[in-house]
């Protein structure tokens, strides 16, 4: 199962989302992908810290490659590096990604990475894809990429009134590109069950009909810790209510 995060807000927890379910895949025994679409790489850094060595091959290199003929082509797994848990790997992002953005758009390969997934249908029983935050070269290929498309909501007026435009960019990836997508649901982010205004706008969405998902993940000071450990609360506090939230959530996604 491929999942795409995706939200052209930033500042929504994509990564975060991204990853903490990727290491709750993989601790659960599922063979596990984590793709970094994002030139500021937080997912990069959230997974590898500053153990990712100078000259490992990235998305960069990924879709440069598409551009370029080659007699001998790496294969799509030569672009992936092993984190330092079971299961769980990661295809590194790098700021390069946005010098590319146009040649690769002025040279239609949205479809590449869809392909390129393909070849690693045998190898992973889950593939997480973290998106920039906007709807560009990257994240369209994310979303055709994808079967389950999973949106941050951070519980912000601003957010809520995103997500009209946002569900209709998606509709349109789903009418001209791909059918196969699925949109599993909003993840509700950073709520706070004691103050008015997240309650109001979750009951909003969920009254207009919107896939709200549950459980709401909480917010926590503990997250900016696991950052900056680069270490997934799965591990960094398993007994902690945000991870218990995290798994929650995984296992509500798992069973659909």
């Amino acid at each position: 199962m491929r999942y795409v995060v995706f939200n052209q807000k930033g500042g929504v927890g994509k990564s975060t989302i991204t990853c903490n379910l990727a290491a709750i895949s993989a601790s659960q025994g599922l063979r596990t992908l984590v793709i970094d679409l994002d030139p500021q790489g937080n997912s990069t850094h959230y997974l590898m810290g500053d153990s990712l060595e100078d000259g490992t091959a990235n998305l960069a290199e990924f879709f440069d490659q598409t551009l370029k003929f080659s007699a001998r082509p790496k294969n799509t797994a030569d672009f992936v590096v092993a984190t330092q848990w079971d299961n769980l790997d990661l295809m590194p992002s790098s700021p390069e990604l946005e010098e590319l953005q146009s040649k690769l758009e002025s040279r239609h390969k949205i479809y590449k990475l869809r392909d390129a997934l393909a070849e690693l249908d045998e190898a992973y029983d889950r593939v997480y894809i973290d998106t920039p935050p906007a709807l560009n070269f990257y994240t369209r290929s994310a979303l055709i990429a994808a079967q389950g498309c999973l949106i941050p909501f951070d519980c912000d007026d601003f957010s809520r009134r995103a997500l009209y435009s946002l569900l209709e960019n998606v509709q349109e990836i789903q009418a001209d590109h791909n059918s196969d997508l699925k949109v599993d649901g909003i993840v509700v982010n950073q709520f706070q069950p004691r103050a008015n205004l997240p309650q109001k706008l979750v009951q909003e969405l969920i009254d207009e009909g919107l896939p709200v998902l549950q459980p709401y993940l909480s917010a926590s000071v503990r997250i900016r810790e696991s950052h900056q450990q680069a270490k997934p609360m799965i591990h960094l506090d398993p007994r902690h209510k945000l991870t218990q939230d995290f798994v929650a959530l995984h296992d509500s996604l798992r069973s659909n």
